[in-house]
């Protein structure tokens, strides 16, 4: 039986998580153009965050997991964002996911940590996966973007 192991992100393996990320999210639901090098700046800023924590997950002494997010003090208590839950896709739908997410929300409440937040994807699986820890659709807020250079609309 393969030796899996749950700790904390190391900077020394940004690498890894570089590859895992790209890969991950380079794939469905999200079939995003993520190469490895941008992956790796992405997840290199998370972790330098002086409010960042993350985790990785190992198996057989390989990385093929993590989650990261940061928190931030509102007027009701600390809250945490999930940024990122990324397996390998070669891993996938083994429980990685459900490990990391259960282990991350523990630790975090024992901290004292109020709330946790976090974006996916509206269509397929990942909707009801969060549902099974919890969360719910937010019905008083909505995510709203803006391409840059893109003009707004004058009264």
């Amino acid at each position: 039986m393969d030796e899996t192991k749950i700790r904390p992100c190391r900077m020394e393996n940004l690498e890894r998580y570089g590859e895992i990320y790209a890969e991950a999210f380079s794939g469905e639901p999200w079939n995003d153009p993520w190469d490895k090098e941008d992956a790796m700046v992405h997840v290199k800023e998370l972790l330098e965050s002086k409010q960042s924590y993350g985790l990785e997950y190992q198996e057989g002494g390989r990385i093929v997991g993590l989650i990261l997010g940061t928190s931030m003090l509102f007027h009701y208590g600390r809250t945490f964002e999930i940024n990122d839950l990324a397996v390998d896709p070669a891993y996938q739908r083994r429980g990685i996911a459900t490990k990391l997410l259960e282990r991350c929300l523990c630790d975090l409440e024992a901290q004292g940590i109020k709330g946790f937040h976090l974006i996916t994807s509206g269509n397929g699986i990942l909707p009801m996966f969060y549902e099974r820890f919890g969360f719910t659709r937010e019905k008083a807020v909505i995510l709203m973007g803006r391409e840059a250079g893109r003009p707004g609309k004058s009264d």
